[in-house]
């Protein structure tokens, strides 16, 4: 049977409670209102499927069980997108959701993840082979265990380059992904005290991929194995909501995989995408369009 999409996304989809204050973020004992609220597909792999989806990419999205107070607002949100949810399971729980407090730069989320990880219980599904030969490119999310790493086996087996994200550098993840990008709250979790090029060059002895290190407002580092470690600043633009933005940064990686893009305008391309979500809220209803991520790179 032909292919239906161009990507497979394996990863964490969820409903997000997003909530947009007036006047700066929460304080103790003081009252703040809120300027806007959303209950959006949320997560990396479902801010990601949305994203691409905008830049004109048809996506298979599996990973994180949906339940019964997602899975009508996300039926109804992909309904008239290429995403495909086919092999997604849905469930007769509420389902995993967080909710986010955003005041421009600055963010909070919450939610149940960590008791849902100490069950010791599956609550996502298994990927399926089917879903990922043919593709183009696709993304691996690093949470959920056995079947993360299955999915990336299941696309090396089929010559599909994958995007991780903040796996470090002695997991299978990385050492098999043709890019990881790891984020600043990434760095001191796994290397506490170490300086970003330090961590750099770890990253890039295991691993024949690209390696990206993001840091907020700072420059971002991107290298290969054997070469010397190159900076990128971000674009400068007014920020209203930093929610999603590494999701979009990772979207914007698969559609470079996708394009053949070299590192150097692949990083510029996901940082873009990035920017321009950053400048918006709430994001799945404002992704970026391939045209405006083309204007801003002056491509």
């Amino acid at each position: 049977m032909a292919q239906q999409h161009d990507v497979y996304l394996f990863g964490q989809i969820l409903g997000t409670h997003s909530f947009l204050l007036r006047d700066g973020f929460l304080q103790p004992d003081e009252y703040a209102e809120i300027k806007d609220q959303y209950f959006l597909p949320g997560g990396e792999t479902g801010t990601a499927a949305t994203v691409l989806d905008s830049l004109g990419v048809s996506v298979k999205m599996d990973g994180t069980w949906i339940g019964t107070e997602v899975a009508p607002m996300l039926k109804a949100f992909y309904a008239d997108k290429q995403v495909d949810l086919s092999s997604m399971c849905f469930t007769e729980d509420p389902g995993v959701m967080d909710y986010v407090v955003i005041a421009g730069l600055v963010r909070s989320p919450m939610g149940r993840f960590q008791t849902l990880f100490s069950t010791g219980e599956r609550w996502w599904n298994i990927p399926k082979e089917e879903d990922i030969a043919g593709c183009k490119a696709a993304a691996v999310d690093p949470y959920f265990r056995d079947e993360s790493l299955l999915a990336a086996e299941l696309c090396r087996r089929n010559g599909v380059p994958f995007v991780t994200i903040d796996s470090p550098h002695d997991s299978r993840l990385h050492q098999m992904a043709a890019v990881n990008v790891v984020s600043k709250e990434c760095v001191p979790e796994y290397y506490a005290g170490m300086a970003p090029e330090a961590v750099m060059e770890k990253m890039q002895q295991e691993t024949d991929g690209l390696t990206i290190i993001t840091q907020g407002g700072g420059d971002m580092l991107y290298a290969r194995k054997g070469e010397p470690i190159h900076r990128m600043k971000p674009f400068p633009v007014t920020v209203r909501s930093t929610l999603g933005a590494g999701d979009t940064f990772k979207a914007g990686c698969v559609y470079g995989l996708m394009q053949g893009m070299q590192d150097e305008e692949l990083v510029r391309f996901a940082s873009a995408c990035s920017a321009i979500a950053i400048s918006r809220f709430p994001l799945p209803l404002n992704p970026p369009k391939l045209e405006e991520v083309k204007a801003l790179t002056g491509n």
